[in-house]
């Protein structure tokens, strides 16, 4: 498989870092609903439905699974084939969806949850879409198993190579400190949690745009 340009390598942490914001925004924020991480909700759902959480509970993780799974219906119809446009196109989307998430979480987070919930899981929905068309290994920008998995069983210690460590660990630091940031802003409040991954949203597109652009042209 041909490396892909730096830029690309670069964007997609900034991506992963921006997951770890959003998390920390719709677990510890929204009520144990996660934007990005289906497992976490799907197990979550299953709590509720046997009593251990409320029944507000289930409502959330179908809001957040459903809304999930139509940004993945649009990021797959956008991606279907990957050209440098279709790439701008589908992050822009993303982007554009965190920033009126950003405007809607100016309003009372009680109020607007199931907005925010929804908003959240289409702009994740759609990205990890895209991000599968992509097929970078180890960076698909949303979950860490098979990271942490290839980690551990391609090392030294398992007898493999360490191929990609340095991207594998990369990739686990920044969603850390993405999580880490969030759960520090929310103490801002939840627009300026969502204003930042907004931000690193558009230098990760600006990045991914530059860098398809290079390699289109290669």
């Amino acid at each position: 498989m041909t490396e892909p340009p730096r830029r690309v390598i670069v964007a997609l942490l900034l991506l992963t870092f921006v997951t770890g914001i959003v998390d920390a925004a719709s677990v510890l924020g929204l009520g144990r609903i996660f934007a990005a991480n289906m497992t976490g909700n799907v197990v979550f759902l299953g709590f509720a439905l046997a009593g251990q959480h409320a029944k507000a509970a289930v409502i959330a993780g179908l809001n957040a699974l459903g809304s999930f799974m139509a940004g993945a219906v649009l990021g797959g119809r956008l991606s279907k084939v990957i050209t440098p446009r279709s790439l701008t196109l589908a992050f822009g989307i993303e982007l554009l969806l965190l920033g009126v998430a950003t405007a809607v979480a100016l309003v009372d987070v009680k109020v607007v949850a199931p907005i925010l919930i929804s908003l959240l899981g289409l702009a994740m929905g759609l990205r990890n879409a895209v991000v599968r068309r992509l097929a970078i290994p180890d960076l698909t920008t949303t979950v860490l198993t098979l990271t942490v998995t290839g980690l551990a069983s391609d090392s030294s210690l398992a007898g493999g190579s360490n191929p990609r460590w340095q991207r594998r660990v990369a990739a686990i630091l920044v969603m850390l400190l993405g999580a880490l940031l969030g759960a520090t802003l929310l103490s801002v409040g939840m627009a300026a949690v969502i204003a930042s991954a907004t931000l690193v949203e558009a230098i990760a597109l600006v990045l991914l745009a530059r860098g398809a652009e290079a390699k289109a042209e290669n």
